[in-house]
């Protein structure tokens, strides 16, 4: 195949793991190339994400590894295909940063979602009032094209929650961030009657971590733990000042597991946060 110039997050995420799964086996780059009938160059490709990979490729070199893991092996194969097949974020190309795409396709590919917010509330659970709110205070200051067309991409991740097979999501709020008027009072008792409500669906799970919680694990984090097919393909995304950050070496996903589990321990009940969610709006 022909070298690419842009890899997607997917495409980079399986040359990564196709390179640990050399390096675990204790095989070169030369003596890879060689089982390839090729050269040190094709395999350098493949593992930056520049060379795509077909199916029966990873099921050669990870044969070749001798990789021990069924598991993983099916879901590095799932993840190749066509070298530019379109999604629905790819006509934000060129118009968002790179980062909200790669959350989309994270978003998209994720069998299980948790998230953990203690200042924003979940993308994927923000009304479109408040998710321009959010973005007018952007700095610098967004024009209003460009508000417009990251609330309309917002609002488009949310269809993952949605329709015939929504994916399983579980998010973890702090009080603080459901007290945050983004927009006044009528678009945050909106907003919080919008997750109230969401809390409804068999596929969400909302749990709220109040004040009287004190101190807790994960303490000014935002975190969005995507699941994949096999935990070594889980991915952190982490928000940060500079954009979407992504984590994907298993030691920080083993830490951010358990994190989340702390923060689950420290909130409500589901039931308990879904009748919190309601006395707040109702208190605005």
């Amino acid at each position: 195949m022909a070298p690419r110039n842009s890899p997607t997050g997917r495409l980079r995420r399986l040359a990564t793991e196709m390179r640990r799964m050399r390096e675990q086996a204790g095989i070169s780059i030369q003596e890879a190339a060689s089982f390839l009938g090729s050269d040190r160059t094709m395999i350098s490709n493949i593992e930056a994400g520049r060379t795509g990979l077909s199916e029966e490729r990873v099921r050669q070199l990870a044969c070749y590894y001798k990789c021990p893991d069924p598991g993983l092996v099916d879901g590095l194969a799932a993840m190749t295909g066509p070298r530019r097949a379109t999604q629905w974020w790819d006509e934000y190309r060129g118009r968002l940063p790179e980062g909200h795409l790669e959350v989309s396709e994270v978003e998209h590919y994720a069998t299980r979602i948790r998230t953990a917010q203690t200042v924003h509330l979940p993308g994927l659970l923000q009304t479109e009032d408040h998710a321009r709110a959010v973005f007018e205070f952007t700095v610098p200051k967004l024009r209003r094209i460009d508000v417009e067309l990251r609330v309309e991409h917002r609002l488009r991740r949310q269809d993952i929650l949605s329709g015939d097979d929504p994916t399983p999501y579980l998010g973890i709020i702090h009080e603080a961030a459901l007290r945050l008027e983004f927009g006044g009072r009528e678009v945050a008792r909106t907003q919080l009657e919008f997750l109230a409500d969401a809390t409804e669906r068999d596929s969400v799970t909302l749990l709220v971590i109040p004040f009287s919680a004190g101190a807790f694990h994960g303490a000014g984090q935002s975190i969005l733990y995507a699941e994949g097919p096999v935990p070594q393909l889980d991915t952190v995304q982490l928000d940060t000042s500079f954009g979407a950050h992504f984590v994907d070496a298993p030691t920080p996903l083993a830490n951010y597991r358990s994190l989340l589990d702390l923060m689950e321990q420290s909130a409500l009940s589901p039931d308990e946060s879904q009748k919190f969610l309601r006395s707040i709006a109702r208190d605005l």
